[in-house]
């Protein structure tokens, strides 16, 4: 018996399918579901959602959300998610360098700016990651 896994943003469903295994990027690290899991329900962050389906690991790129787990069932409901096979390798890269100039450039200025500065790096370093890059 395996897992029920649902991948949901606002404008589609980015995954709906049975897996063997899943790790989720929480708030508080990460976290590995396997059938018969506990009832969970767990804030996610920004990061590089993992799921073992037919054994193979299918990277998602998750822009943070929440996670539901009950009876081999997990729901995830996020504010954006992209499969890893759907990004392309240097955009991403390109996109995440970009990030990393724009938060060296405004280190020194105002916290509104550096906390969005972050954000936008988190969100390219999980596009990167799924896509199969090093960051």
């Amino acid at each position: 018996m395996g897992l029920t896994v649902r991948v949901i943003s606002p404008d589609k469903t980015v995954w709906d399918s049975e897996a063997e295994e899943v790790i989720l990027p929480s708030t508080t690290g990460q976290v590995g579901i396997l059938p018969g899991h506990a009832p969970l329900l767990t804030a996610l962050d920004t990061g590089v959602m993992r799921v073992r389906a037919n054994k193979d690991w299918q990277p998602i790129a998750l822009m943070g959300g929440f996670a539901e787990v009950e009876e081999n069932e997990v729901t995830i409901l996020v504010n954006g998610a992209e499969r890893g096979d759907a990004i392309a390798l240097e955009e991403a890269r390109t996109e995440f360098e970009a990030a990393q100039q724009q938060l060296a450039a405004v280190q020194n200025g105002p916290s509104h700016d550096k906390i969005k500065a972050e954000q936008g790096l988190k969100r390219a370093r999980a596009r990167y990651q799924a896509a199969g890059g090093n960051a």
